[in-house]
């Protein structure tokens, strides 16, 4: 895992440094002449352009180009406040984007990049991106890497600053973020976490009940089923309110199909959960004072750890801090997966640009943990704990995804993985899944069947290497 810093924690980590400003700006401005030359593919005949501001960023900036010309490049260092942004700039085979950092304050109008279209290689962050939230104050230029130093910004993450930050490399230059309480994870990550398969096992030891669909929507109920199947629940017991096996079409072959009826259905959930690993109630479920009571009665009552999704959330609504505090206190942890509008359903309002502090605080308020879903996704803990996943892309931009990434929280759960970790690793697994699959044309369907490679990969490195032919010695 890799630190996430906000502008004002890095300013305090930068205070707390013992070595001086100076050391660090040339340990700084290293790193960043290191992927320079890696840019540049070399560095005889060379040209450099660097723009400069007048704090941090704009020193690290220059101690770049110094650097860059004790290696024989031609540098040009340029006064960022003195650009007009109609001026253009010197033909170059690297552009240093050295203006502003995170801290920027303003709009960046930056002048014209030369017509050579050189690439542009950004410290700590791209000029005018805003280092909280990646919204965008100006034109920035879009960068082919950022140097960013000792942890990632969220303005990396998030917002435009995501698509204009280019590739990303954390630079170390010695200072301190293991205080941090957010981290970057990704399929790297996964193997410390990966969930323990005893040769003697049995399959109620993972097993899931999902409580979810309603007539004309058991589309969002086959999905998380799926996914679960695919995601290492030994057993899955499918239930949705009203439709009783007889009347199910195209459901999973492995799932077992039970009967439950269309009203009074809570307390049978929770008198028979306590088999079950982890439950899951509410994609597709659909709507209505009946569903919300019968909804809230399970989240209050069942003794599991329990995932709620799509109309489960809505039945929740602004009450979801009093229905989960209202579990007894060995009940198992509660995850809340809301995108944008759900969020809203819970909150009152949308989580802004800031969605690090939205979900924390959803968290906070609620007790339970939150997976706000987003092109970056970010998991809260109850204690402020973050974790985000960028490992997702557009393919997952399709309907049905979410149902999906339930059923692969509620089987990591089942397995007996916290609950902040369940839901960072079945966004990691999620993210890396879509990314196996077609680039274009890719459904919510096609990700279970795409879930057991990315598990293997994430999981399984020396089998993952071998069946690619390249076993480690």
């Amino acid at each position: 895992m890799e630190a996430i810093v906000t502008p004002s924690e890095m300013a305090a980590v930068d205070a707390a440094a013992p070595e001086p400003v100076e050391v660090l700006v040339e340990r700084a401005g290293w790193a960043v002449a290191r992927e320079a030359v890696d840019m540049l593919g070399g560095t005889y005949g060379r040209r450099v352009v660097v723009v400069a501001g007048k704090g941090n960023n704009g020193a690290d900036g220059r101690s770049a180009g110094r650097f860059l010309r004790r290696r024989g490049v031609r540098v040009s260092v340029l006064d960022a406040s003195a650009l007009h942004p109609d001026y253009e700039l010197p033909d170059a085979d690297l552009v240093i984007d050295a203006a502003y950092g995170t801290g920027f304050r303003g709009v960046w109008r930056p002048p014209r990049l030369p017509r050579s279209a050189p690439p542009v290689l950004a410290v700590d962050i791209p000029s005018g991106v805003v280092g909280l939230t990646g919204e965008v104050a100006g034109g920035p230029w879009p960068a082919d890497r950022t140097v960013t130093f000792a942890a990632w910004k969220p303005g990396l993450l998030f917002g435009a600053g995501a698509d204009l930050a280019g590739r990303v490399v954390v630079a170390d230059i010695g200072l301190d973020v293991s205080g941090a309480s957010s981290w970057l994870v990704d399929v790297g990550d996964l193997a410390t976490w990966a969930p323990a398969r005893p040769r003697e096992s049995h399959k109620w030891r993972n097993a899931v009940w999902i409580v979810a669909g309603s007539a004309g929507m058991t589309g969002a109920a086959h999905l998380s089923t799926r996914a679960a199947l695919r995601s290492g629940a030994g057993y899955v017991r499918l239930s949705t309110p009203g439709t009783g096996p007889e009347r199910f079409s195209g459901g999973p072959t492995e799932a077992v199909l039970t009967s439950l009826k269309r009203t009074g259905w809570a307390s049978v959930v929770a008198a028979g959960a306590e088999r079950f690993g982890a439950l899951a109630v509410g994609p597709g479920l659909g709507v209505g004072d009946k569903v919300s009571a019968e909804v809230r009665e399970v989240v209050a009552k069942v003794g599991r750890p329990i995932v709620v999704d799509g109309d489960g959330l809505r039945a929740l609504g602004r009450d979801a801090d009093r229905v989960v505090a209202a579990r007894a206190e060995d009940a198992g942890p509660v995850v809340l997966t809301p995108h944008d509008g759900e969020f809203e359903l819970l909150t009152g309002s949308r989580p802004g640009a800031d969605r690090i502090s939205a979900a924390r605080n959803l968290a906070a308020g609620t007790g339970a943990v939150v997976l706000l879903k987003g092109s970056t996704t970010v998991v809260a803990a109850p204690d402020g704990t973050v974790f985000v996943s960028n490992a997702g892309d557009q393919r997952l931009a399709t309907a049905g995804t979410g149902d999906v990434l339930t059923g692969v929280v509620v089987a990591l759960l089942a397995q007996g993985l916290p609950a902040p970790i369940a839901a960072v690793t079945a966004a990691v697994l999620h993210g890396r899944a879509a990314s196996l699959g077609y680039r274009r044309g890719l459904v919510a369907g096609d990700l279970p069947d795409l879930l057991p490679a990315a598990q293997t990969e994430a999981f399984d490195a020396e089998t993952s290497s071998s069946s690619t032919g390249m076993r480690r010695h």
